[in-house]
């Protein structure tokens, strides 16, 4: 009996072994399937289409004067779509505004040559684009998912495709505008009647201003030195320096530098981090300028707007 004890015993645990040998090869042959599943690649179509289509981005939206009142006008911004890729179920690539980048999704349409796409929608600035592709343009709509959350909850769009290049040659365009409209700063003025010889104060807005040497100074081609930037004002080396990210692409959430290099037709924004991008000449140059930078002054002035 004993001995029929043992040999019952000893087949169960024969059998137990087994069992796990073929739960353990099931598992193993589950996770190569699901592995060679992941693997497979998806083709993809239409490259030709691939890349960066910048412009207008426009829409009827609630606006605050410099009075503080609030009355409904025109917004007008400048957007990027980028177009990653294409497959024959899915589109993948991104939207840049404002230095804001958000993924999208969605399909193409290759009869009416059409794309609808959607940004995630876990952002109040996420909505749907619906463009038309025509050669090198794309136009259309993009429309809020929440409509409450943004001054302009439609918009049109008016995109036309550009290529980026890094060129250490990018310069400002010297018709540029070059005043920091973001960051006006008030000051007491006074006035002397000639006639009464009274005097009053009054307090008027300025804006900043940068000299020529923005036009002049280009700090992805030349080693900056400390005489060159000791008299330069502070909005002076805050443009030199931003200027090297803008010639790498980058994407700027602060609007006084986003508004000089837009006007320029070289900049196209591609990412918010282009650090390792920067050349180590770049490197030091932007070191440089960011210990003038801290403890440089600003000129300020008055303009009509």
């Amino acid at each position: 009996m004993k001995i029929l004890k043992l040999s019952l015993i000893s087949l169960f645990t024969i059998s137990l072994v087994a069992c796990r040998k073929d739960a353990k090869t099931t598992d193993s042959s589950k996770d190569s399937l699901t592995t060679k599943n992941d693997s497979v690649v998806v083709p993809e179509v239409y490259k030709e289409y691939y890349g960066i289509y910048m412009g207008d981005f426009a829409g009827k939206g609630m606006v605050t004067s410099e009075d503080g009142e609030e009355y409904e006008g025109d917004i007008y911004k400048k957007i990027a779509l980028k177009i990653n890729r294409i497959t024959k179920d899915s589109v993948y690539g991104q939207s840049i505004v404002d230095g804001n980048q958000r993924p999208f999704r969605g399909v193409f349409n290759e009869t009416s040559k059409s794309f609808i796409l959607d940004e995630p929608g876990n952002d109040k600035t996420d909505g749907r684009f619906e463009v038309k592709l025509n050669n090198d343009s794309l136009t259309g709509n993009w429309n809020a998912f929440n409509k409450s959350a943004v001054k302009a909850p439609n918009k049109t769009l008016k995109l036309i495709k550009k290529e980026f290049v890094y060129n250490p040659n990018f310069m400002l365009n010297e018709n540029n505008d070059l005043i920091d409209w973001e960051n006006p700063k008030d000051f007491v003025e006074k006035y002397t009647d000639e006639e009464t010889g009274k005097t009053e104060t009054y307090t008027t807005s300025k804006n900043r201003v940068a000299s020529d040497a923005v036009f002049k100074i280009n700090a992805s081609k030349q080693k900056l030195t400390e005489k060159e930037l000791k008299n330069l004002r502070k909005l002076d080396m805050e443009i030199i320096k931003n200027s090297v990210f803008a010639r790498h692409g980058y994407s700027f959430k602060k609007a006084t530098y986003r508004h000089f290099f837009e006007q320029t037709d070289w900049y196209i924004p591609v990412s918010n981090n282009v650090d390792s991008e920067l050349s180590p000449m770049e490197k030091e140059n932007v070191a440089l300028l960011n210990r003038f930078i801290k403890y440089a002054e600003d000129k300020y002035d008055q303009f009509g707007r």
